[in-house]
């Protein structure tokens, strides 16, 4: 027995599953999870000394790689002075001074410990700012696990087949109501059923939680004139999307200013941190100066904040990082369409910048629909012969492949090699 199983075992006696986020399970690929000692730029290497190509980068925010040696000396200089403080420090204001500087639509942000945290909070300000108690949520997106988001989510949610969560009474979702990605029409009809009740519309820019989906043309524009227009506000969660497709984020890389942002563990190099920020008249609705209470004794950390403030700093002072992450992306998607359109492969090939999916669906994916007509058996088979060959991808049909600059030319070569190997394999 390898040590990642022998651990798994030990995990199943005393956390459910055997896991602390489920989608580590892999109960969608088949096979048991790999417990990794360490990671450095683009490998991670599991406690059993196998070394893996890593195209997870801890769900994002590695965007400049694993144990970049500027964000571990920032952490370990801030660690030294102390790991928490239940106080405010200097690093936070840093932090939102740098966030607010470098998105337009933010002029006072929040610091929280998740992006579900974020999201929970940004749902309770926009509630409190409009007096309204309804929100739009989008079919296929997902917001975290709090209760009143878990209605059609993505990401695990979604993996697992219950895209409903027990345990979350019916009240709690009552209020949320569900469109369609890439539907205005949709989004139209319920303000038009739900007339002054709507609060606000969140959605995910770049739909990153049900695979990668992209958003049509004018589709993100349109939301903003419809908000705008029912004096609802419009929310991105940009917990993915937020300093990786550019340093502006999905709002600047689209040109759409939404009224709240969230943000997720990008602002911390990895390390657990959230934060929501927007508009200064709805951020003053949050107390201490306003009525919408909401509170973390963790927020803020200094740790955290350090590691991010190096993270950012790095990518501020190097737009050149996006050129080369949007750059890499472009080729990845572009020639592994080509292997797709060679082996006559019933795939798809979805993405923008450093984000990519391979869906297993004959049909194109818009929108949540389409996403799940996706072949999720074949998904694991093509899982289990990468992971073999030591390229670690989502362990989910419906996540995103995720580039960092610490990846190559030479890297993406190799994990073509290996995607035409499979193809070309004679059981496949």
């Amino acid at each position: 027995m390898s040590r990642s199983e022998a651990l798994f075992e030990r995990a199943k006696q005393v956390i459910p599953g055997g896991v602390n986020s489920p989608v580590r399970a892999f109960q969608a690929v088949g096979g048991n999870p790999r417990f990794i000692g360490k990671a450095d730029g683009t490998r991670m290497m599991d406690v059993d000394g196998n070394t893996y190509l890593d195209y997870i980068g801890s769900w994002g925010p590695m965007i400049l790689g694993h144990s970049h040696p500027a964000i571990t000396e920032a952490a370990v200089k801030a660690a030294e002075q102390g790991l928490s403080f239940g106080a405010s420090c200097e690093a936070e204001v840093e932090m939102a001074e740098l966030i607010c500087q470098s998105v337009p639509s933010v002029e006072l942000v929040r610091m929280v410990n998740s992006g579900t945290e974020a999201v929970m909070s940004a749902l309770r300000a926009a509630r409190g700012y409009t007096g309204r108690d309804k929100i739009v949520k989008f079919e296929g997106c997902y917001h975290g696990h709090c209760d009143s988001m878990l209605v059609k989510a993505g990401s695990g949610v979604m993996t697992g087949g219950a895209p409903d969560s027990a345990g979350v009474p019916k009240g709690c979702a009552a209020d949320t109501l569900t469109a369609v990605y890439n539907d205005l029409k949709s989004v139209e009809k319920l303000f038009s059923e739900f007339p002054g009740e709507i609060a606000a519309v969140i959605v995910e820019p770049v739909a990153a939680n049900m695979g990668v989906v992209t958003p049509e043309e004018g589709f993100l524009s349109g939301l903003r004139s419809l908000c705008s227009k029912e004096k609802a506000l419009l929310i991105f969660d940009e917990v993915i999307t937020g300093f990786r497709l550019g340093f502006t984020g999905a709002q600047g890389y689209y040109d759409v200013t939404p009224d709240l942002t969230t943000f997720g563990k990008i602002i911390g190099a990895g390390m657990p941190v959230g934060a929501y920020g927007g508009r200064r008249e709805v951020m003053e609705t949050v107390a201490p100066v306003g009525q919408v209470y909401q509170a973390g004794t963790l927020s803020g950390n200094p740790v955290a904040m350090a590691a991010g403030l190096a993270q950012l700093h790095i990518l501020k002072e190097n737009p050149d990082i996006y050129e080369k992450l949007n750059r890499l992306g472009d080729c990845f998607r572009t020639k592994l369409s080509g292997l797709l359109e060679q082996y006559q492969v019933p795939c798809q090939v979805t993405g923008v910048g450093s984000l990519s999916c391979l869906f297993f669906t004959e049909r194109p994916v818009r929108d949540y629909p389409s996403a799940k007509t996706s072949d999720t058996e074949a998904f694991g088979r093509y899982f289990r012969y990468m992971l073999s060959k030591g390229i670690y991808v989502a362990p989910s049909q419906f996540e995103a492949l995720f580039l960092s600059a610490a990846h190559t030319e030479e890297d993406i070569s190799r994990t073509l090699t290996v995607m035409e190997e499979y193809w070309n394999h004679p059981e496949v």
